[in-house]
């Protein structure tokens, strides 16, 4: 090794690796990136778009309503299908014959029919049963009034949810070792006691992936809810667009929203992912703000020591 330079001799059968030039590469990003501008391009400057109606009604009060109809729908939805969702898995792992029977035509008949018709089915229930109950006694209610329409879309989403929900938690309950449910059962832990302590909190990691799409895919299907006039998001701006004829300015309007709601969504989703992952990795990928935090110090200048302290230092 040179002193000087502080290089290595090479031997004569030593081999230099050169790294590979793709040019190709920076050929094609540059092609992407002309071609997205020119769409972005044509999109802004389209003048058949009059961006003074997206900006008029982007905070209108009927559609900050339907947003909240939106999120009131999503939240509750997913939390009451995330419960249905453990139960049937719980039921399609409990080696009952019968529990397993119920769960499976559970699933089979809400994944088979399409959301529209399920949605179609409970908003018109009244045409099918005009009174629900026992009759005769004060449990025999008037169907329209026990399920209005907010609750006709909520069972839909609900239910139709929770069968695509179980198969994900089921999935999840699979993925964790056997020994982990043996090891349970040789400790006196009865079924359900180890699904809710042992298996559950491990299958979280596989789980929470999915159920955050499964979240977001929630809060784009409660557009479907226009077929029985529930005025969530969607349908609040298709009534102002049938009113002044500015479909595509609506549409824009709606999408904005929709891509700040998943946008918001993500954030604690990829928190979940984090806390829920620590045991699958010995160190984590700094987060978001970690990142910027260890920018801003980066590029702190370093003080330069005092002369009473470079001084200390000599002596020791």
């Amino acid at each position: 090794m040179s002193a000087r330079t502080g290089s290595v001799k090479l031997h004569d059968d030593d081999v230099t690796a050169i790294p590979l030039r793709r040019p190709g590469r920076a050929v094609s990003a540059v092609l992407v990136v002309l071609v997205a501008g020119l769409l972005a391009w044509s999109f802004f400057t389209n003048p058949n778009l009059d961006w003074m109606v997206v900006g008029q009604y982007l905070f209108d009060s009927r559609v900050i309503s339907g947003i909240g109809v939106t999120l009131v729908m999503t939240v509750l939805s997913m939390l009451i299908s995330t419960v249905i969702a453990i139960v049937i898995a719980g039921m399609r792992l409990s080696g009952n014959p019968v529990l397993v029977s119920v769960a499976w035509v559970y699933v089979w008949g809400f994944r088979g029919t399409p959301m529209m018709v399920q949605i179609i089915f409970w908003g018109y229930l009244a045409s099918l049963y005009p009174m629900i109950g026992i009759p005769g006694t004060p449990l025999y209610w008037d169907t329209n009034q026990l399920i209005p329409l907010f609750v006709a879309g909520l069972l839909a989403l609900t239910l139709n949810q929770g069968a695509y929900s179980s198969e994900i938690v089921r999935a999840g309950m699979l993925s964790v070792d056997e020994g982990q449910r043996e090891a349970a059962f040789s400790l006196g832990m009865s079924p359900l006691y180890t699904f809710r302590r042992v298996l559950l909190p491990q299958a979280m990691r596989v789980i929470i992936p999915p159920m955050g799409n499964e979240l977001i895919s929630m809060l784009k299907n409660t557009s479907l809810l226009f077929v029985i006039a529930i005025v969530e998001l969607y349908t609040a701006t298709s009534m102002i667009s049938s009113q002044n004829f500015k479909r595509v300015e609506l549409l824009i309007v709606a999408s904005l929203w929709y891509l700040l709601m998943t946008s918001l969504l993500s954030i604690p989703q990829y928190y979940l992912e984090r806390r829920f992952g620590r045991g699958a990795s010995r160190n984590l990928p700094p987060t978001p703000l970690q990142r910027v935090r260890s920018f801003i110090q980066s590029r702190k200048p370093v003080p330069a020591p005092q002369p009473t302290e470079a001084i200390k230092v000599v002596e020791q």
